[in-house]
């Protein structure tokens, strides 16, 4: 396990936007693992940027989103998938039918649940996995719970996830209460993780997910059986 601390977000989304780099030029066809949220914003113009500069190649390269909100298709605006293509896909030479995120409108959720770790098992699992974390130590929707789910599913957000994704919205009241989620099986199975996590008020969770017991109720904590994970971290007050 590394840590790298920086003096402000854009040099962490600098740091943690040059593991990713370096995954897609040393192997072409890699395998993404993508989060959503504002912090891997900076990570993401980073890639775009050294795209358009041609220092990147994304023509081969296949990504898999952790989360969907249920019931939200791409077109939603709050959507991840609609996340995805306006802040990464639409920018770069990425073939849009190797990219997935969950259908959150699929029909039958518990068979598009199955159905996305399939489709991950069959690509040879995840080559480097971009994570942030919760103020609650949960990783994509990943909630505190009793048990370390290992399994994509449909999930209950938390309230206070829910309260801290309303930002996003006009109201709290418009925040879904489910989504659709990876499990840590995935999750743990990639080949490395990037953890990044922005400002003072995520130094207790980090330092209670890494420094303290492996327990489910707080999820990230399981990243310590990790063997090549890199968390990469500011103090700064987070201003995205």
């Amino acid at each position: 396990m590394k840590f790298c601390k920086s003096e402000s977000y854009r040099n962490l989304c600098r740091k943690a936007a040059n593991l990713l780099s370096a995954v897609i030029i040393i192997k072409p066809d890699a395998v993404l693992g993508l989060a959503t949220g504002s912090t891997p914003l900076g990570v993401y113009a980073q890639l775009v940027d050294w795209y358009r500069k041609g220092d990147l190649d994304f023509s081969r390269i296949t990504a898999v989103n952790l989360d969907e909100y249920l019931g939200f298709g791409g077109e939603h605006p709050q959507s991840y998938r609609y996340y995805m293509n306006r802040n990464l896909y639409d920018h770069v030479n990425i073939d849009l039918s190797r990219t997935f995120v969950p259908n959150g409108c699929a029909p039958d959720p518990e068979l598009e649940c199955r159905e996305y770790d399939r489709r991950i098992e069959r690509l040879g699992g995840i080559d480097i996995q971009l994570l942030g974390i919760g103020l609650d130590g949960h990783i994509g929707f990943n909630e505190p719970a009793d048990c370390f789910e290992t399994r994509t599913r449909v999930v209950d957000l938390d309230p206070s996830t829910i309260q801290a994704n309303s930002r996003f919205f006009s109201s709290v009241q418009e925040v879904p209460r489910q989504a659709i989620t990876m499990g840590m099986g995935a999750i743990m199975q990639a080949k490395r993780i990037a953890l990044i996590a922005n400002g003072k008020e995520k130094q207790d969770i980090l330092n209670a997910a890494f420094s303290g017991p492996i327990t489910p109720r707080i999820p990230a904590s399981i990243l310590q059986l990790h063997p090549d994970i890199t968390v990469f971290y500011t103090e700064e007050s987070a201003g995205v």
